[in-house]
């Protein structure tokens, strides 16, 4: 039974069992070195008491708080929006932590004034390790916690020379696999809407869609969006003044071509009759656009849960792959 009048401590623990407070101490930070008479006796005392250990005096003797930070470089509206990219990711890193009893401590950085609060955060260790996701530009702070002897691991590749460990999926061949479906369905006027360019996943599926019309003679035909909807619909816009006879679209995420979608649609065009239209990522809106989307799957979940995996491998002193490639898959529906 609990005792009355506050939280039971670890002196009162120590009483309970007879033994010193240093052996309580050890016995409930997971120490092997406690006989295992006096360690049963520590833990039928703490179970009487009702005591629960002070995650704060723990981390000073253990040096851990049994906790990793997901950053996401983005404001609250862009994690929030019905964009499933970044609850898959979130779901992902959740499972691998929960199976090991670590907190998951989600943290946006999606200004520079909340950057830097990051930063001091992760440099104050209030953390066992640090996952990024959603990069973008040349962002120093994963190299810097890395070489202060944080483990980190991102989501995506980083830009610039920092070599810390990342999972990606393979953006370049999922979309020339995409675009030679086009291609080998007849299509000949294929435009794309391109991501950001300062995120590899942009600049990447940009460059599988310039490879597989090179490779087919073909011209390329650009416009550029920021993975949103409300981007998809004023480029798709725009590439149907550009070349009112386009008869494919490859667009780099699902939610701008829901947007595209919506554009051609007010332009008269029929899909996939007039025009044929690709996106990627394969978010459950995909299944459910009018007509339904074909679409490169990328397996969000499974990116979620290697990035935890590979950082709690390196929180506990083991090698890790510096780069992890997973494969994409083309879903082919109504829009092809």
């Amino acid at each position: 039974m609990a005792m009355l009048g506050g939280r039971p401590t670890l002196e009162e623990v120590a009483l309970r069992a007879g033994v010193s407070r240093a052996t309580v101490s050890r016995v409930v930070n997971g120490s092997t070195t406690v006989a295992e008479p006096i360690r049963d006796a520590v833990l039928r005392a703490v179970e009487e008491l009702g005591y629960v250990p002070n995650q704060a005096a723990r981390s000073l003797v253990t040096q851990r708080t049994d906790s990793v930070a997901l950053i996401l470089p983005e404001t609250p509206n862009r994690v929030f929006s019905d964009d499933q990219f970044f609850p898959g990711i979130i779901r992902g890193v959740s499972q691998e932590l929960e199976a090991v009893d670590k907190q998951l401590v989600l943290m946006m950085a999606g200004s520079t004034a909340s950057h830097g609060r990051v930063e001091r955060y992760a440099l104050a260790r209030h953390v066992d390790g640090v996952l990024f996701a959603s990069m973008h530009g040349i962002d120093p702070l994963p190299g810097t916690l890395a070489r202060m002897g944080m483990p980190v691991v991102c989501s995506g590749r980083p830009l610039g020379r920092d070599t810390v460990p990342y999972v990606d999926v393979d953006h370049v061949g999922g979309v020339r696999t995409a675009v030679g479906h086009l291609i080998a369905s007849g299509r000949r006027r294929i435009a794309t809407i391109a991501g950001p360019l300062d995120m590899v996943a942009g600049v990447d599926r940009l460059t599988g869609y310039r490879e597989a019309l090179a490779e087919a003679g073909l011209r390329c035909l650009v416009a550029s969006g920021d993975f949103t909807r409300e981007s998809g619909h004023t480029a798709m816009r725009q590439l149907l003044v550009d070349d009112p006879d386009l008869d494919a679209v490859f667009i780099a995420s699902d939610l701008m071509a829901h947007g595209a979608l919506r554009a051609l649609k007010a332009a008269g065009r029929r899909i996939p009759e007039d025009v044929a239209v690709i996106g990627f990522d394969d978010i459950e809106l995909a299944r459910y656009t009018d007509p339904p989307l074909s679409t490169v799957r990328q397996p969000i979940v499974e990116i979620g849960r290697r990035i935890a995996r590979q950082l709690l491998w390196l929180a506990a002193g083991e090698e890790v792959d510096r780069e992890v490639i997973l494969p994409t898959e083309l879903i082919l529906r109504d829009t092809t």
